[in-house]
Parts: structure tokens; sequence; C-alpha cells
């Protein structure tokens, strides 16, 4: 049987996935701050996007488990992939959401939660 953490890899490499073929290029897997951790940093076109995923038994759930310290524990380190990385001066920026619902449902929630400014 797998440890949660083993789960929330594999549901991760699952979203690489996921995304991959709905056209993002993947730049970061776990990225890791002083604030926390993203679990994918991805690009299409001219917006990067900030991904939480999350498995869980229901969407309902899933959507529930991130919670607004876990938005602001993103968003700031967030704002650090910005600020070390100026090639991105000029894109748009979005926090999505990845639910995996076993077996096999997944639900991308775009603009999952805003921030008012960077």
């Amino acid at each position: 049987m797998k440890t949660s953490y083993q789960k929330g890899v594999f549901a991760e490499k699952l979203a690489c996935v996921y995304l991959t073929f709905k056209g993002y290029r993947i730049l970061k897997t776990r990225y890791k701050t002083k604030f926390g951790e993203i679990d994918i940093v991805a690009r299409k076109g001219k917006m990067i996007a900030f991904i939480e995923v999350k498995q869980r038994v229901t969407e309902k759930d899933g959507a529930e488990a991130i919670s607004a310290q876990s938005q602001k524990r993103i968003t700031n380190a967030a704002k650090q992939f910005i600020s070390q990385n100026s090639k991105y001066v000029g894109f748009a920026f979005r926090f999505d959401a990845l639910l995996f619902i076993p077996p096999i449902f997944v639900r991308h929630l775009d603009n999952a939660w805003s921030v008012s400014s960077y």
C-alpha cells in the first residue's frame, strides 16, 4: 500500500502528463522555496501557471484541501519564482488546481484563486 506521500508524488507525475497533453510545457516540479513548495510550474504560450495538485476521494475534498494558508504559501513561492526568472516579465500568471479523484477523474481548475497584485 502506498503512503500519502507516494500517492501525492504519483498524482503530480500524472498531472505533468495531463498538462503536457493539454499543451503546457512543464518548467519546474516540486519547486521549493523558503516559503514552501509549488507542485508544478508550467507555461502555455505567454502564461505561467502555478499549479497545486490534490488527490482526494471527492472533488469537493480536493478543492477544500487548498486552504487560504496553502494559497498564501504558494503565492509567496510564486513571487520568488517570478523574481528569479526575469525572462517571464510580461507574461500572465495564474494559480490553478488539478484535482485527481480515483480511479480516473481529473478536474483542472483554471484560476482556482487570484491575487490582487505581484
